[in-house]
């Protein structure tokens, strides 16, 4: 998968399958400095992923600030051919200032055994 930068930061695509259905999201930015992965809220409803009462909800923080997100298990979320089954995301409003619509972290990047080259601008696995 290429990797775009944009204003010095790496951007990708990724694919979320949530109960039969498919989201394709884009300005995905690609954070080894972040645990997680989260996506935004309004771009995962047009595949009925939304906030159900008994959804875990967090309050968490990072460089753009603070915000409460809620946890789901998706089916399936995907970067071309790295794939991961039944993994938790957070869903949250992203709302800071400039175009993403999610973060994939580490928790995907390590399992997937993803290799980043900086220097092709791409990433894939060993």
């Amino acid at each position: 998968m290429n990797i775009e930068l944009r204003h010095g930061l790496p951007y990708i695509s990724a694919e979320i399958e949530y109960r039969g259905q498919q989201v394709k999201i884009e300005n995905v930015l690609l954070d080894t400095g972040s645990a997680g992965c989260m996506f935004d809220a309004d771009r995962l409803s047009a595949i009925g992923l939304h906030y159900e009462p008994f959804d875990l909800v967090q309050r968490i923080r990072g460089v753009g600030g603070a915000e409460f997100v809620f946890t789901k298990k998706v089916d399936r979320l995907a970067l071309d051919d790295l794939a991961v089954s039944d993994f938790e995301i957070e869903i949250g409003a992203m709302d800071y200032g400039f175009e993403i619509s999610g973060i994939v972290g580490m928790t995907f990047l390590t399992a997937v055994g993803a290799v980043i080259d900086l220097a092709k601008l791409e990433i894939a696995t060993p």
